[in-house]
């Protein structure tokens, strides 16, 4: 109970004694992974790596380990774009709790851990931030202090790890304060490498932020081709591990990619790990799935662009706000399109089951005609271009589990 146990007593728990970022890395490779993100810290206030500025950390509590610099030192092992995720600037609010007590039972009116000033380091000075001054709930603080408290727990991470990549769980916080770390991240990686190969994202739906940070999407799509790049991030379950959890199928994680890709979009999923630092086996087969299906699809989603268009068929992705997943029951007549050079591919999100398949953006006279089309993983298969479509004969192969891809090259 949160009267007589608190989350300082919780962080020593966690040990990580299992964690090997190299061995997960290269799942996360195979899987298709094209950049990692690792988490500098949560709503929980807490460091996972040697900070300056808070005593809360994994290289002092805990697991005893700087948990984003060995994230860090495994990506650039495999060559990958490193990022972290901070999520620091909702803390003070969401932490705000921590000063309540039941209000009835046998703790009624018995403080919780988080009113204990030995802790505040922790917990906070927060008492009625979130809620009781403002009347409703808000993601930043208005406290005065906590922006630059905020600023030098970031900046810090962008000095320690000059990463490629960071995420603010929100839009950009606290206005011009913000701003300078954006721009320190942004000037950092221009002093790294001669020119600017960072990547900020936030989730203001203002396209006038979208100048300043990539919009993401949590648990989210867009449901046409943005003008600007974007990312959807999600996980595959809970973002925690969770015993209980029921996992999205490797086939629905597919057809997300597929979909977002082909709307100019990123995919950045999510794969918990245990308190030990490993993932579970359910987790390892989804990565193994999915590193079978890029072996041969990944063709038209690495380095591919939007076609024309994205979508064909009746099953849509409704564009939605945050933490309203959309879930699709797709059908044969459904594809998603992406490009490369001279090739269009064109995803078919459902095989269909007398093997004959009909591309309705392909017919004769709308597009220009079409000289062969492969099946990735196969080769060249028979098709007809008629007026009514591209018509494909698929051969008798065993049928892909997710979305399988056709490569159509045009005169």
């Amino acid at each position: 109970h949160p009267s007589k146990v608190g989350y300082k007593d919780l962080v020593p728990l966690w040990k990580a004694e299992k964690f090997d970022p190299d061995a997960l890395m290269r799942l996360f490779v195979q899987a298709g992974a094209k950049y990692f993100v690792g988490q500098a810290m949560h709503h929980d206030n807490f460091d996972n790596f040697d900070s300056r500025h808070q005593r809360w950390n994994a290289v002092n509590i805990g697991p005893k380990k700087d948990i984003s610099g060995l994230w860090r030192a495994a990506a650039r092992a495999h060559a990958l774009p490193f990022g972290l995720t901070e999520h620091l600037g909702a803390s003070f609010n969401w932490f705000e709790v921590n000063k309540h007590s039941d209000t009835s039972g046998p703790y009624a009116g018995v403080p919780y851990d988080g009113n204990d000033p030995a802790f505040e380091d922790l917990y906070y000075h927060n008492q009625g931030s979130a809620l009781e001054q403002n009347g409703e709930w808000r993601w930043y603080t208005d406290n005065a202090d906590f922006p630059r408290h905020w600023f030098d727990r970031i900046k810090d991470v962008i000095d320690k790890y000059q990463p490629d990549f960071l995420y603010s769980d929100g839009g950009v916080p606290f206005g011009e304060i913000g701003l300078r770390i954006i721009t320190h991240l942004y000037n950092t990686s221009a002093a790294v490498h001669g020119t600017n190969r960072a990547v900020y994202t936030q989730k203001n739906t203002d396209p006038s932020m979208h100048m300043v940070g990539v919009l993401d999407i949590e648990r989210g799509q867009m449901d046409a081709i943005a003008e600007r790049p974007w990312q959807t991030d999600t996980s595959v379950g809970d973002w925690f591990y969770n015993v209980r959890d029921v996992y999205k199928t490797p086939e629905h994680v597919l057809e997300m990619l597929v979909d977002i890709v082909s709307k100019n979009g990123n995919l950045l999923l999510n794969i918990p790990q245990r308190p030990d630092g490993t993932i579970d086996d359910e987790c390892e087969h989804l990565l193994r799935q999915m590193a079978a299906w890029m072996e041969p699809n990944g063709e038209g989603i690495f380095g591919s662009r939007p076609w024309e268009v994205a979508v064909e068929g009746p099953s849509l992705v409704k564009a939605t706000a945050r933490f309203e997943e959309p879930v699709v029951v797709w059908s044969p007549e459904d594809f998603r399109f992406t490009s490369k050079g001279d090739t269009v591919y064109a995803y078919q999100m459902r095989w269909p089951e007398d093997g004959k398949s009909i591309i309705r953006s392909f017919a004769s006279g709308k597009t220009k005609p079409v000289t062969e089309v492969r099946l990735l993983g196969h080769g060249s298969v028979a098709f007809d271009q008629t007026a009514d479509g591209l018509h494909i004969s698929l051969p008798s192969v065993a049928k892909v589990e997710g979305p399988h891809g056709f490569a159509i090259t045009q005169a």
